[in-house]
């Protein structure tokens, strides 16, 4: 079975966020192991500095890099990223398990987004929009396409 872990930078912080990450959780059981790791966002000042933003980055990236599964492929959500349709993530999926990948690593940032030494190590870059999300609802999206892609790759008709 595909084992699919979600690193997010930041915690969740209404119960309404939680409940719909539990329950998409709850869904993708039927299509992969997934595991999702909450890192701790650097606390920056009101208004930051590029060097303080920088500095708090690589420090989330040294997070970040200490929870990948070894072998997996990493799949970071970044703005600048791929957009793909949900059946073009169904396909990339399925691509990487016929390759015999069985791992896959999907990175979200915090607030300031994910450093170029993390990007660097995704052999795929996706964006879900040029449009700026919370953290919080990039979560739930991610696992919702995550669903969306999985169950349109196994045949279902979510994606109706």
């Amino acid at each position: 079975m595909l084992s699919v872990r979600l690193i997010c930078v930041g915690k969740l912080g209404e119960k309404f966020w939680a409940d719909a990450v539990k329950e998409y959780t709850k869904r993708l059981g039927a299509y992969c192991k997934l595991e999702i790791i909450e890192l701790p966002e650097q606390r920056l000042p009101q208004t930051p500095s590029e060097g303080e933003i920088a500095q708090a980055l690589e420090k989330e990236a040294a997070l970040i890099e200490s929870k990948l599964l070894p072998g997996a492929s990493v799949i970071a959500m970044c703005v600048e990223g791929k957009p793909m349709s949900s059946e073009q993530l169904a396909d990339y999926f399925g691509k990487l398990t016929v390759s015999g990948t069985s791992k896959i690593c999907v990175l979200i940032g915090g607030s300031c987004g994910l450093s170029e030494r993390v990007k660097k190590k995704a052999a795929l870059r996706l964006s879900m929009s040029p449009m700026t999300f919370p953290h919080h609802l990039a979560r739930v999206m991610v696992l919702e396409q995550i669903y969306r892609a999985l169950n349109i790759a196994a045949g279902g008709k979510y994606h109706k």
